[in-house]
């Protein structure tokens, strides 16, 4: 008679030792998956901008935003913002908040981007209350021919959008052509928003 037991304990082992190869497999599977992402911050200086969003190439979202309250632009009550406003003209949409240290540091750029007069220049107030939003543009001056109100940051996510400030450069077509995620530098602006604003204005 067979001893059935005896074939039994190096499968027994063998099972073992492959789930132990799958212990040891699965921990250096996510140790690497997270070492090509800080290599790739890495070569990109940390900025998350370099990773291409997913709304690059296509459609500007639907989207309908209120007027920031009690708002104004050379005493005219300043507009809201919607998908129907960005059609027929390259455009810059930031999206800021008061509370945003790094929006107060790039928003001299944006007064001289909206100075060239070539492209609009919109805002999306991002998870902001109106009185501050007043408050920040009467101290720093206003670029924004339209500033749509996102209180609850709906409109943001629809976007794509990680935070406080990020910058879309969006097509006459309607079509987001870039999006840089983070502060604007004069850098920046010279060596990766302006050439891709020049290629929307060419039709490029």
């Amino acid at each position: 008679m067979v001893d059935e037991t005896q074939g039994s304990a190096p499968a027994t082992a063998r099972s073992g030792s492959s789930r132990m190869r799958a212990l040891v497999l699965v921990p250096l599977g996510v140790f690497l998956a997270l070492a090509v992402v800080f290599f790739v911050r890495l070569e990109s200086g940390g900025n998350s901008s370099v990773v291409p969003s997913a709304l690059i190439g296509s459609p500007v979202p639907e989207f309908a935003l209120s007027p920031v309250e009690g708002l104004t632009r050379e005493g005219a009550p300043l507009p809201g913002l919607a998908r129907a406003d960005l059609l027929g003209k390259v455009t810059l949409v930031n999206v800021w908040g008061s509370w945003c240290a790094p929006c107060r540091a790039e928003h001299p750029l944006l007064m001289d981007l909206a100075a060239d007069g070539r492209f609009g220049v919109v805002g999306i107030n991002y998870k902001d209350r109106p009185e501050n939003a007043r408050r920040f543009l009467g101290q720093l001056g206003n670029p924004f021919s339209a500033v749509g109100a996102d209180p609850n940051g709906r409109t943001a996510i629809d976007w794509g959008v990680y935070g406080a400030p990020e910058t879309f450069v969006v097509g006459a077509d309607g079509t987001i052509r870039f999006k840089w995620v983070g502060q604007l530098t004069p850098e920046i602006v010279q060596t990766h928003l302006m050439p891709e604003v020049e290629k929307a204005l060419a039709g490029d």
